[in-house]
């Protein structure tokens, strides 16, 4: 879920700020009005390394849904990409922070490669009364916060502005960084692009289980699977 545009600023320390901006929904987030920041600026004193266990793996999986199916954990931080039967790819994601969760099911409605980012007007409006001015529209590349690829979330067909994306802050993965955005290593989320076709459907679990209930379980590392790519 839950980004924006990359701050380095000089401080006289070892500490630089980083810009994690993301979407307000059309879907409202499912669980009590929670005071949020007052601003996506957040610090992050030294980058860390992406943990071991948010990399991307094969896993032995069980789930009721088919094949091509994306199943988002956002209490875990991972997003599954189901194979076939008992098979799924399993990757490490990055999520909303505190007050920007959700859940639901929808599905991908648009894809597209080094996608430019246009901030959501709240969002705007929050950063300007902090002094921040953002950009009306921020083109494509490596300094974007969408990263190498995004896939654009849908709900009855119209634009949750939720989206799952890359990020020019990979050591975010596996934490509670953004504003709702499903957030993604760009190697991660390039090989997810590739698989996840414009109809996709997408089930996020989250605050308030709009999602319902799902069938699933992550049974472990396919070691076979991960080593060979079978």
């Amino acid at each position: 879920m839950r980004t924006g545009k990359t701050l380095a600023i000089a401080m006289g320390m070892a500490g630089v700020i980083f810009f994690t901006a993301g979407h307000a929904s059309a879907i409202s987030p499912a669980v009590p009005f929670i005071e949020r920041p007052a601003s996506d600026v957040t610090l992050i004193a030294i980058p860390r390394e992406v943990p071991e266990e948010f990399k991307r793996r094969m896993v032995r999986f069980s789930s009721t849904e088919k094949p091509g199916t994306i199943i988002i954990d956002t209490n875990n931080k991972f997003l599954y990409y189901i194979e076939g039967p008992n098979r799924a790819t399993r990757y490490g994601i990055g999520v909303g922070r505190e007050g920007f969760g959700w859940s639901g099911v929808v599905n991908v409605g648009r894809k597209a490669e080094w996608p430019s980012w246009t901030p959501p007007a709240e969002m705007r409006v929050r950063e300007r009364r902090a002094g921040r001015i953002l950009p009306a529209v921020q083109e494509g590349g490596i300094d974007n916060p969408l990263g190498a690829r995004a896939m654009y979330l849908y709900k009855g067909g119209r634009d949750t502005i939720f989206r799952i994306h890359g990020t020019n802050q990979p050591w975010t993965i596996g934490l509670n960084m953004s504003s709702g955005c499903i957030r993604m290593m760009n190697k991660d989320v390039e090989h997810l692009y590739s698989r996840a076709d414009i109809g996709t459907k997408v089930i996020v679990i989250g605050p308030g289980n709009r999602q319902g209930k799902v069938d699933f379980e992550d049974r472990g590392i396919d070691i076979f699977a991960t080593i060979f790519g079978g």
